[in-house]
């Protein structure tokens, strides 16, 4: 992972944007109820061809959290742009990066999420919040329209 990947996404250049935030119980269900939500704020918002692969990356870093941070709630926050869609993740365990897909073996049955998430987005990475002993982090991605998650 470069250190770009650490730092937030460049704002998009669009004329319009509108973030939508998701909080859920984090739970085994949490990855479907946050997908289905943001596959419907992506149809309304006109990116129906970003939905399939933007379900799958939400599905699998709301699955990251529910299984390997301890967090009560999972945050969810959905920007919209004319061109492109930003989702951000939010835990409460800055400590449990994500690994880089170049990193998880090809034979592994489990923790390939992220090499999804890498293949179906135009950008990924992690940021983290609250200074230099960090309290949480958002693990996020960015899909632009004819990129990469386009179906």
């Amino acid at each position: 992972m470069t250190t770009a990947a650490l730092a937030p996404p460049a704002p998009s250049v669009a004329t319009t944007t509108r973030t939508h935030r998701l909080s859920t119980a984090s739970r085994k269900t949490a990855a479907g109820d946050m997908r289905a939500l943001v596959a419907s704020l992506l149809r309304v918002a006109g990116h129906g061809l970003l939905v399939e692969s933007a379900k799958i990356c939400t599905s699998e870093l709301v699955t990251n959290v529910y299984q390997h941070t301890r967090a009560r709630l999972v945050h969810v926050e959905v920007t919209l742009a004319d061109d492109a869609v930003t989702v951000y993740v939010y835990d409460d365990q800055p400590r449990a990066l994500p690994v880089p897909p170049e990193m998880v073996p090809a034979i592994r049955e489990h923790g390939r999420g992220l090499v999804l998430v890498n293949d179906l987005s135009d950008a990924w990475g992690a940021t983290y919040y609250g200074g230099l002993r960090p309290d949480s982090k958002a693990v996020w991605f960015r899909m632009v329209k004819g990129g990469r998650g386009t179906s």
